[in-house]
């Protein structure tokens, strides 16, 4: 056998440890984007897995000689790119907790606190981001810990569908009548959730946005009626706090009184904007959603909690257990048949479970509630500053208002200088940028958010983005915008 004894598990335990340590000391040193071409790291690798064991220190070296280069810096304090994901080590060692005591959470039965402990952090969720009561787990609602925001919209759509068909879609099929609705802006999730859960892609109505590219309550009341009068059963609207491109918020008053008015289900997706709500002074993003039926935020993006950990959030628990709920002879068991715990399998896709409420009471102890809001507030105020330095600027421009951290920007000499100037940055690997296209304008965007970031990693990356654009400028003739 070839299983670490004890005090080798000690020994290497340290020096992972260490490993990790060192990694988050020096991350700020190396290139943000990996800069490896398609094929390295399996070229890197043997053809075929070793027929011996090999030593844990072999292990240790391709660690650092192989994957490290093939590793893009997601916690560098210089990646500004997609959103944050935030893995503070406070958060790794939960993580590493998790991991040892190998929990699978299917069933309060397979592990009471794992259990508990998942109902106790969603119900300080809700306290912490001032979230409706309704939320709670004391009441007919409550929370679950989901892997992603992806696997939440799912849930919610299944819920939806369930409760639009009085439970005929789980019988005998989703029916083709069924329409559904986000913006023209909101994340591909929820288009995927409509493939998954039989809707069809054709059946989801992507509604147009207003200049701010938040979704326009009036363009969603007439798709809504046009697709009444047409025969078809709207039942669900998905808004966001909070758009990927853009940091876009929906309309939610208007939008939930048109799903009043017309029986659909509500889903808000703030995928990482809920953090914001930390800030009493931030949470005007938040108003109306005391009329959703659903809502959903990433601890792991903005909350300081790594990968993966989702927070969602229903009015109505039996709604997704209807959905979701299937009993099979090897899980019945007393604390189930007895009706007074939560088993979390019947709120999910998936049977198993990881203990993720671990590592988010550690973060949420760790930090407590005002020094999570103070890494909150920092955040916003870099990218305030950030926004100043473009709006001050000559050569570039903000193409919408800054949201929360996120700054979308170009420079004025047009598209392709813009997009030239983000793969010369990314190249460079100092700094890491992505971008969007908001209506025909491709726009780069500064998200602020790691939990290494300081002021001069925000000077420093503004300094490079405008010597940068100076030398392609120099390079490149005149373009239009």
């Amino acid at each position: 056998m070839s299983h670490l004894t004890s005090d080798e598990f000690r020994k290497y335990g340290h020096q992972v440890v260490d490993w990790i340590a060192q990694y988050l000391e020096e991350v700020e040193s190396r290139p943000v984007l990996s800069q490896l071409e398609p094929g390295d790291v399996r070229d890197a690798l043997p053809d075929a897995p070793p027929e011996d064991p090999e030593p844990f220190e072999a292990v240790m070296e391709d660690l650092n000689r192989v994957i490290l280069p093939g590793i893009t810096h997601w916690q560098s304090p210089n990646f500004f790119a997609y959103f944050p994901t935030n893995s503070s080590p406070t958060s790794i060692l939960g993580e590493m907790l998790s991991a040892g005591l190998g929990v699978q959470g299917m069933l309060w039965a397979t592990s009471p606190a794992c259990t508990e402990l998942e109902t106790h952090m969603m119900d300080w969720l809700v306290d912490l981001l001032a979230l409706p009561e309704k939320f709670r787990s004391e009441t007919q609602g409550g929370g679950v810990i989901q892997d992603s925001a992806s696997s939440a919209t799912l849930c919610a759509l299944l819920a939806a569908r369930e409760q639009a068909t009085s439970g005929a879609s789980n019988e005998s099929g989703a029916k083709g009548d069924l329409v559904a609705y986000s913006s023209s802006q909101a994340h591909s999730s929820i288009e995927k959730a409509c493939l998954i859960a039989g809707i069809g892609r054709q059946m989801l109505r992507k509604i147009e946005v207003d200049e701010d590219f938040a979704m326009s309550s009036e363009a969603l009341e007439r798709a809504v009626r046009r697709d009444i009068e047409s025969g078809l059963k709207p039942f669900f609207v998905c808004a966001a706090v909070g758009t990927t491109s853009s940091m876009a918020i929906d309309p939610i008053p208007e939008i939930a009184e048109i799903c009043r008015k017309h029986g659909l289900w509500l889903h808000v997706d703030a995928a990482m904007a809920g953090t914001a709500a930390l800030c009493p002074e931030l949470r005007s993003m938040h108003r109306g959603i005391e009329q959703a039926d659903s809502y959903t935020f990433n601890p792991h993006k903005w909350m300081f909690v790594n990968f993966d950990c989702n927070a969602f959030f229903v009015d109505d628990r039996q709604a997704l257990l209807n959905a979701l709920s299937i009993l099979p002879e090897y899980l019945r068991n007393q604390a189930t048949a007895s009706g007074q715990v939560i088993d979390y399998r019947d709120w999910q896709i998936s049977l198993g479970r990881r203990f993720r409420a671990l590592k988010l009471w550690m973060v949420i102890r760790q930090h407590g509630r005002e020094g999570l809001a103070q890494l909150v507030r920092e955040h916003v105020q870099l990218a305030t500053e950030f926004e100043a330095w473009i709006h001050d600027s000559e050569a570039f421009e903000l193409v919408v208002p800054r949201q929360l951290n996120l700054v979308c920007f170009r420079h004025r000499r047009g598209n392709a200088f813009n997009e030239q100037l983000v793969e010369r940055l990314n190249r460079d690997g100092r700094i890491y940028l992505t971008h969007t296209k908001l209506g025909d304008i491709y726009t780069l965007r500064m998200s602020i958010g790691q939990w290494q970031t300081k002021a001069e990693h925000i000077e420093q990356a503004w300094q490079l983005i405008q010597r940068t654009a100076e030398d392609l400028a120099s390079e490149t003739p005149t373009t239009t915008p």
